[in-house]
């Protein structure tokens, strides 16, 4: 049974150990009448979601991630089914690496890993691991994130001599998708360089019958875990994609799990006075009337949770920033996510927060608990931790003296239990917000235009490069767009200074001017 604080704009779930607090916002107590009505129809709406409606026409599926955690809300049997066997089957091959069952292919125990993917198939992911693993406890986690070749040499320079105990788990729900495939693809050439096979140290979380899923099935992957359409990047934590390097590291899954279900339980309920998501919600509409005007600052006081900020950039603006309402009218909807965390903060941007633009309000994230480990004090009667705690505070009523907005989200301690609550409810503040503001919050046209934009470019530096190997001679940028259909001058410029950073046999020639510069193959 929840047990909660009633106090006007604070809701805490006791047991849980997770309370919300919006009484630094500075909005009114009581919802208007409009206001209610809107509430009510955005919990129908999100009712209607979980039952399985089409939440996403673009591709014609529906949006199912709030399943995940509480399988018995999925709307058939197979469905259940499939997330059900999916989590015993991540557990049992966690359990399998833990033991020692699955051995690497030295014979030993795998020692590190190695998570391959982009966006959500990342942020979430490393947010957990980082938020949640414990030293000396499973393996220790490394995230290949970006196509950055440098990034990649840096990874397997710390990796030198322990390549043979590393296990790669490589997430791409199409795997076709670039940056996981290029990453994947040097990841398997640093294997095969050392005489390993790449395909016993990895394990493929892809779509059925995608690209990856049939070369893992070729390679004899050790393991293969789905991904399913009706779970988006963004919304994946607690699908396998998560759940598998939270369950390599030693993270309890019944816990974090439990955790999301809980926070769904209560954020389902239509009593909105106590209901933590939509007033939230609720919150960030007038906040930013209706618009996003005012940008969401995220302020974690706990290192674990120093990854929140980029987690939520993901979550909130790739499901707000959109341009067209539900109607197709033009909006231009979204709210802005930025954020570091306490007391770095105090050294970095209170300064502005405090006396400069008021466009912002704050999200402080309190962790009651402040370490594990036997107390140790700085000075007579003060730790370490008591002095950040009066950083929180004192930042907060600083913020306050001068009219600036701010909540604070507090856990009794960072654990799978709390952090899955967290999560799930900033997951339901995002859904119902959407529906306040009238857009679509999982679809990301954008995205899409941008990987077909990428592709673009990729296409005319394959014409700028054919373009010099057959002129052999030095050329100017002009002539190169001459030559090349579709290139404008300066995207010409930025091709050819790239190639000429990168290929031994194109030599760059510079000038004072872009318009000087010559560039020859030879």
């Amino acid at each position: 049974m929840r047990s909660s604080v009633a106090l006007p704009q604070w809701f805490e779930d006791q047991e849980l150990g997770l309370f919300l607090d919006l009484s630094s916002l500075r909005i009114p107590v009581e919802w208007t009448g409009e206001e209610r009505a809107a509430m009510v129809s955005a919990l129908l709406s999100m009712q209607s979601l979980e039952a399985g409606a089409i939440a996403n026409p673009d591709e014609g599926r529906a949006v199912g991630h709030y399943w995940l955690r509480a399988a018995e809300h999925a709307p058939d049997a197979a469905t259940r089914a499939m997330i059900g066997d999916t989590v015993a089957r991540v557990q049992a091959f966690a359990n399998a690496v833990s033991s020692g069952a699955v051995k690497s292919p030295s014979g030993q125990p795998f020692q590190d890993l190695v998570c391959v993917g982009i966006g959500g198939s990342a942020l979430g992911p490393q947010l957990v691991v980082d938020a949640l693993a414990r030293p000396g406890v499973a393996l220790t986690a490394h995230f290949l994130d970006n196509t950055d070749p440098d990034g990649l040499d840096r990874l397997f320079q710390t990796l030198r001599g322990r390549l043979d105990r590393t296990l790669v788990l490589v997430t791409s729900k199409s795997g076709s998708t670039p940056e996981p495939r290029n990453m994947w693809l040097e990841v398997a050439h640093r294997f095969r360089s050392a005489g390993l096979k790449p395909g016993a140290s990895a394990v493929a979380i892809t779509g059925v019958d995608s690209q990856l899923d049939r070369e893992a099935a070729h390679e004899d992957f050790l393991a293969r875990f789905p991904m399913w359409d009706w779970v988006g990047g963004r919304t994946s934590v607690f699908s396998a994609v998560g759940l598998l390097p939270a369950a390599l590291i030693g993270v309890d899954l019944t816990a974090f799990l439990a955790g999301a279900a809980r926070m769904d339980a209560w954020t389902r309920t239509f009593a909105i006075e106590n209901n933590p998501a939509a007033q939230l919600a609720r919150a960030w509409f007038q906040l930013g009337r209706g618009r996003g005007d005012r940008h969401l600052v995220m302020l974690p006081y706990k290192d674990r949770l120093g990854l929140i900020a980029r987690y939520l950039q993901q979550l909130v603006m790739e499901s707000l920033g959109k341009s067209l309402d539900l109607g197709g009218r033009l909006v231009e909807q979204g709210l802005s996510v930025f954020g570091n965390k306490g007391s770095t903060d105090q050294h970095a941007f209170v300064q502005q927060l405090r006396d400069g633009r008021d466009d912002f309000f704050v999200g402080f994230v309190q962790v009651l608990r402040e370490r594990e480990e036997a107390r140790f004090e700085v000075e007579a009667g003060v730790s370490s931790g008591d002095y950040l705690f009066g950083f929180l505070q004192g930042t907060r009523q600083a913020l306050s003296e001068k009219g600036r907005r701010s909540f604070t989200l507090g856990l009794e301690r960072v654990d799978a239990l709390r952090l899955g609550a967290l999560l799930a409810l900033m997951e339901r503040t995002v859904g119902l917000y959407a529906h306040l503001i009238g857009i679509n919050a999982y679809h990301q046209p954008g995205v899409e235009a941008g990987k077909k934009a990428a592709a673009r470019v990729l296409q005319q530096q394959r014409d700028v490069e054919a373009c010099l190997q057959a002129a052999r001679r030095a050329m100017a940028c002009a002539e190169v767009v001459a030559s090349v259909a579709g290139l404008d001058f300066l995207s010409a410029f930025s091709i050819l200074r790239h190639l000429a950073a990168n290929r031994r046999n194109l030599v760059a020639i510079p000038s004072n001017t872009p318009d000087g510069w010559t560039f020859e193959w030879r």
